[in-house]
């Protein structure tokens, strides 16, 4: 099998060989397991089902395994969230979520604390959770000093319903409550431009959000980095915001170094720009999780690697 960066697989010089040699399924023909439109995620997606055990599934959180709420508070998993991680887990050689998130309360919310081996990095990299144990160097100075001039600046900008969610690491400034969204998110864009700029804070733009945060690392960089860590031979990430571009320009460039990947996309009318990048678009968190469960089914039973 020849993947996108031009390496040969295991067994066989073609996906549609190899995948017949194994008997394994392809698209359509296991139940839930939608075919990719481009080749190199159809590709990747083969991979996957061919070496599971090489594989790492990662997902972001909030639109893909939880559907977007007002309050990011009471944000929770989809029903079929956890037990698809948990069917997974058992299967493919790592299984992760990436999230801009802290990682203690992607887990807390989704319910995800007994899924064994399951990774989750949250703050965009800056956090990392493993059975239990949770590990984060302190945050940067810049992140206490726009803590402290955050409510000045809202009140300055006459941007009423927005509120900000703090991460730790980073501040998040949501307009969702407002009367007008899109437009409270356009009068404090340029106010927290600045701001970032002052605190050598980065600002990312979310679904009716704009985060400070610290640069040097995204969802791109972590997933690169878990790669790595972990030995993975092919990569799946399913996201649905803007943060998570990042992370499908990492499964790109991975792909051109002979990494099979799958990008997918959870799918709404508030971000359309992700489901252009995308080899595979699903309807929302729903069908992010049917996806999964599917993948689970579908490599039921394969060895994973001893590491």
């Amino acid at each position: 099998m020849t993947g996108a960066g031009g390496r040969s697989g295991p067994e066989d010089s073609g996906p549609a060989g190899g995948l017949a040699g194994r008997g394994l399924p392809q698209g359509p023909g296991e139940p839930g397991l939608p075919t990719p439109r481009t080749a190199e995620g159809r590709a990747g997606l083969a991979w996957i089902l061919a070496e599971p055990g090489r594989a790492l599934i990662a997902t972001d959180f909030d639109g893909t395994l939880a559907p977007i709420v007002a309050d990011p508070a009471a944000a929770s998993a989809h029903p079929a969230a956890a037990p698809a991680l948990r069917a997974l887990a058992g299967q493919v050689g790592t299984l992760a979520i990436i999230t801009g998130r802290p990682a203690l309360t992607a887990v807390e919310l989704g319910g995800f604390g007994g899924i064994p081996g399951l990774i989750v990095l949250g703050q965009y990299g800056w956090e990392q959770w493993q059975d239990g144990q949770l590990t984060a160097p302190p945050p940067p100075p810049g992140v206490a000093t726009a803590r402290a001039e955050l409510p000045t600046l809202l009140a300055r900008a006459g941007a009423e319903g927005t509120w900000v969610e703090d991460k730790g690491h980073a501040l998040a400034v949501h307009t969702r409550r407002a009367a007008d969204p899109a437009a409270a998110l356009a009068r404090v864009a340029a106010p927290l431009a600045g701001l970032a700029r002052r605190t050598g804070l980065r600002l990312e733009p979310g679904r009716l959000v704009l985060e400070l945060r610290p640069g040097g690392s995204d969802k791109g960089t972590a997933l690169t980095g878990l790669v790595a860590e972990r030995r993975c031979r092919a990569i799946l990430f399913a996201g649905d915001d803007l943060g998570d571009l990042a992370a499908f320009a990492a499964v790109r460039e991975l792909r051109a170094a002979g990494h099979p990947g799958l990008t997918v996309c959870s799918g709404s009318a508030e971000v359309t720009e992700l489901a252009a990048e995308a080899d595979l678009v699903v309807d929302g968190p729903g069908q992010v999780t049917a996806l999964l469960a599917a993948l689970a089914r579908a490599v039921s039973g394969s060895p994973r690697p001893a590491r």
